[in-house]
């Protein structure tokens, strides 16, 4: 095996600019079974900032340091009573930083290929950490790659303290305190524009207790199975052609083009994504809002799902019995009565799983797939969020991640979260990546589009020929911009 062209410059620890006051945070119903996960990995490519490396990683440091003052959770271990109970301790021992240089990798080496190369896995550090051993490991890692011509700045964070929601909003928080330092506006640096919540008050705390086997829970999947793994891009304009076939009108249509206005509404992020201080969903949304013609409407993102469904169960060539699964992981903050805070830190998440024949996938229209999709989300109410979390207490397991039967697809991240509002001073991300954590045949994760505006990039990671079968559908690649 070649030697990696990556390396290190140095480690250090960064510890919270002010100590922490906040008690220690019990684990919930849906931080619990992500303790056999590994830790979330996920990170930004920029050009090249106007300032040396000498002058960069500096000032890195102090930016996450200021930021862990608002995040203290992520500067804490993971600790574990005498009866059993999971906590985060906020004891600020800190988290890692390293410093790696690629001299010989440039951007375009980076998002040029077709697949994404194995060499971006070397960009995030914790590499196949579970997250369990984040009572004796930092509960997150930064890392900064840098590039030829650019940078790469990736982090590594314990997903039984984080889900999606509040992995962003920390990587969110450390890029606008980055760049207020760069432009000189760092002097009281008091409040941040989405302060997490931290209240554990919600049904989702729980007395039910996690038993463990001794040396910790293991991931449920192979970590060195052989994996092809691609971004694939669809513009808006292509997301809006779908959605128009799926739900079989044109009344998305103004004048034969695309309506950019409404898609942007619909898809762009949810309530608690704020630009510039405006709610967009809120401005657009009410707006543009699309009458259903007695049919139930399917969602651009619903359509896109099934469309890949459709493609991975073809070309895994299953049997026309063979029962095939499509899951998919939701935000339950504003499932449930009362609403959980937006920006509730922790995990607030489940999986909803579709079912449905291979031949019935394959055979029926792709309205019908989506259906089911739809189906299920709608169903996912705050009624269903307490019926999964009660029968969790009654048997409190791991979450079993993996592609256990070879028909099974899991579906990951969001397309709503604002990955590209990261600017630390010098411009927004050229492109987002991925670690190799929690990655097998059929992991999906839904990123937005850099170009905004409801367009979509999937990270499709799939077994060497099924990955070449989507690539030669023609149904699915007409849709696909790269």
């Amino acid at each position: 095996m070649p030697s990696s062209p990556l390396i290190l410059i140095s480690k250090s620890t960064v510890f919270p600019e002010n100590k922490s006051n906040l008690g220690d945070l019990k684990l919930s119903v849906s931080d619990l079974p992500m303790l056999s996960c590994h830790y979330i990995q996920k990170g930004c490519l920029f050009t090249r900032p106007p300032m040396p490396i000498d002058s960069l990683v500096p000032l890195l440091k102090q930016s996450l340091s200021k930021t862990l003052s608002f995040f203290p959770p992520l500067a804490g271990r993971l600790y574990t009573d005498q009866d059993g109970y999971v906590y985060i301790t906020c004891n600020d021992a800190g988290v890692e930083f390293h410093h790696w240089e690629c001299a010989s990798w440039f951007i375009r080496d980076v998002i040029g290929p077709i697949h994404v190369p194995a060499l971006v896995k070397e960009f995030f550090s914790f590499d196949k950490t579970v997250s369990y051993q984040g009572h004796y490991k930092p509960i997150m890692a930064v890392q900064v790659t840098e590039l030829g011509d650019g940078i790469f700045i990736g982090c590594s964070v314990n997903h039984a303290v984080t889900d999606g929601t509040s992995f962003w909003n920390f990587f969110n928080t450390f890029a606008e305190i980055c760049r207020r330092i760069t432009n000189n506006n760092y002097q009281s640096i008091e409040k941040i524009a989405r302060q997490p919540d931290f209240l554990r008050d919600s049904p989702l705390i729980s007395s039910a207790i996690l038993r463990v086997p001794e040396g910790g829970p293991k991931v449920t999947f192979n970590e060195n199975e052989p994996l092809r793994e691609r971004i694939v891009s669809f513009s808006r304009e292509a997301i809006f052609e779908l959605k128009a076939k799926v739900n079989k009108k044109e009344e998305l249509l103004i004048n034969g083009d695309f309506n950019a206005v409404e898609i942007y509404g619909k898809l762009s992020n949810e309530k608690y994504y704020i630009e510039n201080g405006k709610n967009l969903s809120g401005a657009f949304g009410s707006l543009f809002k699309t009458t259903a013609i007695n049919t139930v409407e399917i969602s651009s993102f619903q359509s896109l799902c099934a469309l890949l469904w459709r493609a991975v169960t073809r070309a895994r060539k299953l049997p026309s019995s063979k029962t095939t699964t499509f899951r998919m992981a939701v935000n339950c903050r504003h499932r449930l009565n009362a609403k959980v805070d937006p920006l509730y830190f922790g995990n607030a998440i489940q999986s909803i799983p579709t079912y449905a024949s291979a031949g019935d996938v394959v055979s029926r229209e792709l309205r019908w797939c989506a259906e089911q999709l739809n189906e299920s989300v709608k169903a996912h109410n705050d009624e269903t969020v307490r019926r999964l979390i009660h029968n969790w207490e009654k048997d409190p397991r791991c979450f079993p991640l993996g592609n256990f039967d070879g028909a099974s697809m899991t579906m990951g991240s969001s397309p709503r979260f604002p990955m590209y509002d990261n600017d630390f001073g010098w411009g927004r991300p050229l492109a987002v990546r991925s670690g190799g954590a929690n990655k097998f045949d059929g992991k999906i994760s839904a990123f937005p589009g850099r170009e905004g505006n409801g367009s979509v990039d999937l990270e499709v990671v799939l077994a060497p020929e099924t990955m070449a079968g989507i690539e030669s559908d023609d149904e699915f690649m007409q849709y696909v911009t790269n």
